[in-house]
């Protein structure tokens, strides 16, 4: 990574940069000027202008997603809108922290060689296409969902596993190598995790807090059921995502005829499993059985993942040189998503999201209960736009819009799993739309944009499988 040469920017390059900005500036005033609507607070509404102004100016590429992050937290504390305490409380979140660990032990996963081996041993079986290559990704991810209630934290097992495959099928995070291979594997696995998270009922942190809410209104969430009516809708996106990936989102190298060889050849050379392979091996695997029996023993994820960070640390499978000259990565993604998340959560507190569900939910009253069953299931993705984290999108809307969908006669338990599915499948909308999304994102394989387009269609698939599934919900779940 150390010899990439950055990009000469042209002058013509800068003017249009600049044209942007100042598109993303005008856009940021005008929000912020306008009548306040709703008996919303004054803190409130210019809270969201300067939040959906970072937004636009990263979906322009005025600036990339850290910029952005950091003049809006500038700018929310200059402004008054927000006290210093507030602005900085995101820092502080254990699994922003989670995220920040999780960075440098995929790190330490790469640097060990265990993540090259694992790579190898995948492309052996799986690496005549880079299509298999993506399925295997996406199957693994699914097989480790009920174990790991933290979709987040499996982000953190599959990312040096993808980040290998990536590079040893030739394909670098540069402008003009990622597209060979590493851009696509990187959008199967954030795509297929909001899959695999659906899937299980503790695929997911916030699964368990929306079947919380959902016991409310009479509906029932467990284990087994929960798979049951997840069960068709999700195999059926664990299929096609790849596929639709593959054909519009395209690796340039779609054929790899002699992987297999090269993997092993590779392994060969390798030899046995050294000691560092070893202790990486046996540090992951035990982060991995701390993670999955979290509930059980009330161990926080995020402390489990810098016990593991300590283990290389000590044993010198990780050193400190190695983190000062290579995690500026892991700090930047640290960054700017504990500053959208606090804006995002501050939002929530102040009840801007709570009020902006209630103000459109209010005109579905006289619908079709079929009608207001898939207008508040699309209103419900659309919205997470907005926010950060799908847990705090969960708690602002769910029972706000699964309320509304009882009064307009929707049946209660086809609403709540809907909504539930969809606080999951949703996850791709945007870079910052899950926790679990940033390890890829700040991969250097994935623009931003990318992230936006891709993701976008991605969550249009999943919801259109998803309606379509209706009559199965409904019933499975009755």
């Amino acid at each position: 990574m150390g010899d990439i040469q950055p990009q000469v920017e042209t002058p013509k390059n800068q003017t249009l940069l600049w044209i942007k900005r100042v598109i993303t500036l005008v856009f940021g005033l005008v929000i912020w000027n306008l009548p306040i609507p709703w008996d919303l607070s004054p803190d409130a509404w210019h809270l969201f202008a300067i939040f959906i102004t970072a937004i636009l100016g990263v979906l322009l590429e005025a600036l990339s997603i850290f910029t952005a992050s950091i003049i809006a937290l500038v700018a929310v504390v200059m402004l008054r809108v927000l006290t210093p305490e507030k602005a900085f409380s995101g820092f502080s979140e254990s699994f922003i922290l989670l995220i920040l660990a999780a960075f440098l032990v995929a790190k330490g996963v790469i640097k060990s060689g265990l993540g090259r081996r694992i790579a190898f041993i995948l492309i052996r079986r799986f690496g005549k296409s880079t299509l298999n290559l993506g399925y295997c990704i996406v199957a693994t991810d699914t097989i480790l969902g009920p174990a790991i209630p933290s979709n987040t934290a499996r982000s953190g097992i599959l990312y040096p596993i993808t980040h290998a495959l990536a590079l040893d099928t030739g394909s670098l995070p540069t402008k003009e190598s990622r597209r060979k291979t590493g851009s696509y594997l990187m959008m199967t696995a954030i795509s297929g995790h909001t899959i695999s998270s659906a899937l299980w009922f503790t695929g997911m942190a916030a699964n368990p807090v929306g079947a919380g809410i959902a016991a409310d209104f009479g509906v029932n969430m467990n284990f087994g059921n929960w798979f049951f009516v997840a069960s068709v809708p999700c195999l059926v996106a664990l299929i096609v995502i790849p596929y639709v990936l593959y054909k519009l989102y395209p690796p340039e190298d779609k054929y790899t005829p002699h992987a297999p060889e090269m993997a092993r050849k590779a392994l060969d050379d390798m030899g046995a499993m050294s000691k560092q392979e070893w202790i990486m091996g046996i540090t992951f695997f035990g982060m991995i059985l701390l993670w999955a029996l979290s509930p059980v023993l009330n161990i926080n994820l995020a402390i489990v993942a810098f016990l593991g960070l300590s283990i290389l640390i000590l044993s010198n499978v990780y050193s400190l040189n190695d983190i000062r000259s290579g995690a500026g990565d892991a700090l930047e993604t640290y960054v700017w998503f504990a500053i959208l998340y606090m804006m995002s959560t501050a939002l929530n507190d102040m009840g801007f999201m709570k009020t902006l569900g209630v103000q459109i939910a209010s005109y579905i009253g006289d619908f079709h209960w079929i009608t207001a069953y898939i207008f508040l299931t699309v209103l419900y993705v659309v919205i997470h736009y907005l926010f950060v984290s799908q847990t705090a999108h969960l708690l602002a809307l769910y029972a706000v819009f699964l309320q509304v969908a009882v009064n307009a006669e929707v049946p209660a338990a086809l609403m709540a799993f809907m909504l539930s599915f969809a606080t999951n499948y949703f996850a791709v909308i945007t870079p910052q739309a899950s926790s679990s999304n940033v390890l890829f994102a700040g991969s250097g394989y994935l623009p931003s944009r990318d992230i936006y387009k891709q993701g976008a269609i991605i969550t249009v698939l999943n919801t259109i499988i998803f309606l379509l599934a209706t009559p199965w919900i409904l019933w499975a779940s009755s």
